[in-house]
């Protein structure tokens, strides 16, 4: 008999009719001989329904009197669907948050899980109840009952707690899909269901935009491995199985907020290649990486800059033993590049830059936590290291600094972010930006680093799961931002401190000297709602740290690959400019972290360039999928 949580979604439980039919799907579970939990949102738009009617009454309403109102939506569903159960015969009890002890921080609209009273659950269990859990509510503590809720996708996130809790022996997901897809079926109809996906991948395309799953659920299941399934409502389709390693012991205490940094991980055998002043138009990155494919170079992190003027600035990096390689790529390819450039403009310029080195934080904890990467930034500054390069994604910040800096950096972060300094050990095999497999200095212990992609993939792993784009991102730039310790950390550390979380984060590897002071450029991308407080933000403070002219662009969209079978296939990041390329959109931005590609084009180009990558790495299926209204 196995212990086993569903979770159902506003749309699943939406009328008296779904709730029958859920009922009726909870019932079979039940008979064949399992002992369940089920975890409801509240019914339909009726939350929505609830914050129109609180906005009618006020401008800015108090947030706990938010949560008073905005916890009443699920209990509804929580009582009909227990009676609804009871009507099968089936011995049926709903709980609150308050009464399952679900037990949040004091940050109403917004809390986090810390931990979960367990007792009354498993006595109704035992007692052969379906037990009837509100999701998305919680209380402060088990003294003042004051109701919390957790936020946008806290259903999900209720579910997979519940289930970590319990330990179950697996959480399911419905929805009104039938499972992951290759993208949102929207925009590709012939969109493809995925079997299987990884903690790691499904992170990413959750941070994406791929509603299916919230990254905090995928957090908490894959920091406590919890196996989870997301199937749809309406059919007995299998869905998409959710995998992750299993986990080291951790505690349920603070299950939500515990360290937000697992990992720090370095590589010293690593050099940068710079084309600089290369032209800003489409087919550039196509050309240059499909090159590098060709030559079999295995790339780890790229980036392109914004665009000054008519050229933009590209740099990767690779492992030392094939820099030549590299070198002579980029050496080759630059002429053609400079023939196509204005001529009245600077000659594209090719820079390598040897003894660098790769310092990273990893931990699923930091998703949704500005002041992680700002304390990384902030750490180096004091340690005396200066930032050459970075690349973040949902799980992982990464820096190039000098070589010679590698030891004081890991040793600052180890300190500042407990990390336990263990012996280090052989390099291992993580490859990065779909180029190749990069070398990684990893902890000589008896698990291997729950961050690294490269874990249990079958040979047949698809390069490419799926493509996601995002339309709700804008984009800051700052002009001359000195090029020293320290400014990284004041600039991301003051977005921190006002809650704007950053995504796409991009250093100029153009340096210029004003009065005696090395300047880069930098560029980022915010949420398009925090667009307008960033820019005045930064504005503000520019002059007094000296600064440049802050740029804000809204009408931008990001399109990305996620797939950790990219490691070790040569050409994936090519395949995706050219894609691009053919359709003669212009990149505007490249960022990759482990398993994902990241470019930033034109918001009127989104969703073209969506479907041009989706078709070139093969994705699209015969079905055609329809998102139920």
């Amino acid at each position: 008999m196995a212990l086993i949580v569903q979770k159902y979604g506003g749309t699943s439980v939406g009328s008296v009719e779904r709730i029958q039919a859920v009922a009726e799907r909870v019932y079979k579970t039940v008979k064949a001989g399992n002992s369940v939990v089920v975890v409801v949102s509240a019914m339909g738009k009726t939350t929505d329904g609830l914050v129109k009617l609180a906005n009618t009454i006020s401008p800015n309403p108090n947030r706990r009197e938010m949560d008073m109102l905005l916890s009443t939506g699920e209990q509804v569903t929580i009582a009909l669907l227990s009676m609804a159960l009871q009507e099968l015969g089936q011995p049926a009890i709903s709980l609150t948050g308050a009464q399952v002890g679900i037990v949040t921080e004091a940050e109403h609209t917004r809390a986090r899980i810390l931990h979960i009273e367990t007792e009354r659950l498993t006595r109704n269990l035992q007692q052969g109840k379906v037990v009837v859990v509100a999701g998305f509510q919680g209380i402060s503590s088990t003294e003042e009952l004051e109701i919390t809720t957790l936020g946008r996708g806290g259903s999900d996130t209720s579910a997979v707690a519940v289930a970590a809790a319990l330990g179950a022996n697996f959480c399911e997901i419905y929805t009104d899909v039938p499972g992951i897809l290759t993208t949102d079926p929207r925009l590709v109809p012939e969109a493809q269901l995925m079997d299987e996906i990884t903690c790691n991948e499904m992170l990413e395309l959750a941070s994406l935009g791929a509603k299916v799953l919230h990254p905090r659920a995928v957090e908490i299941a894959r920091n406590y491995g919890v196996p989870l399934v997301v199937r749809s409502s309406w059919t007995d389709t299998p869905g998409t199985w959710v995998t992750s390693v299993k986990p080291q012991g951790r505690s349920l205490i603070n299950l939500e907020i515990a360290r937000p940094v697992d990992h720090v991980e370095f590589d010293t055998d690593q050099a940068k290649v710079a084309l600089l002043r290369v032209p800003d138009k489409p087919g550039v990155a196509a050309r240059l990486f499909g090159e590098i494919a060709r030559q079999k170079v295995d790339v780890d992190l790229i980036i392109q800059s914004i665009h000054e003027g008519n050229s933009n600035d590209i740099a990767f990096t690779v492992t030392t033993p094939i820099l030549k390689r590299a070198e002579a790529v980029a050496a080759a390819i630059a002429p053609a590049l400079r023939s196509q450039s204005n001529p009245k403009s600077d000659e594209a310029e090719v820079i390598v830059e040897q003894n660098t080195a790769k310092v990273s934080i990893a931990g699923a904890g930091m998703i949704g936590r500005p002041g992680v990467a700002a304390k990384m930034f902030a750490t180096l500054a004091e340690a005396g290291v200066n930032i050459q390069m970075i690349s973040t994604s949902e799980v992982k910040v990464s820096c190039v600094v000098d070589a010679v800096d590698c030891d004081r950096a890991v040793k600052a972060l180890q300190a500042v972010f407990e990390i336990e300094a263990k012996e280090q050990g052989a390099r291992g095999q993580e490859g990065q930006g779909g180029q190749g497999g990069q070398g990684r200095i990893i902890e000589k212990t008896s698990r291997f680093s729950p961050y690294s992609p490269t874990l249990s993939l079958p040979p047949s792993t698809p390069s490419v799961r799926g493509v996601a784009l995002d339309m709700n991102q804008a984009r800051l730039a700052i002009r001359q931002l000195q090029d020293r310790p320290g400014m990284a950390a004041k600039l991301f550390g003051l977005l921190a401190q006002h809650n704007i979380s950053v995504d796409m984060i991009i250093q100029s590897q153009r340096c210029r000297v004003i009065d005696g002071v090395p300047t880069r450029d930098i560029a980022f991308t915010v949420s398009r709602m925090d667009g307008e407080n960033a820019k005045e933000l930064l504005s503000q403070v520019a002059e007094q740290l000296g600064w440049g002219e802050v740029v804000l662009d809204n009408a931008i969209a990001k399109v990305s690959i996620v797939g950790a079978g990219m490691i070790g296939q040569p050409g994936v990041a090519a395949k995706m400019f050219e894609a691009l390329a053919q359709q003669q959109i212009n990149i505007q931005m490249i960022a990759t972290s482990e398993i994902k590609i990241s470019c930033v084009v034109t918001q009127d180009q989104g969703t073209k360039a969506l479907q041009a990558i989706h078709t070139a790495f093969g994705l699209a299926g015969s079905e055609k999928f329809v998102v139920p209204a």
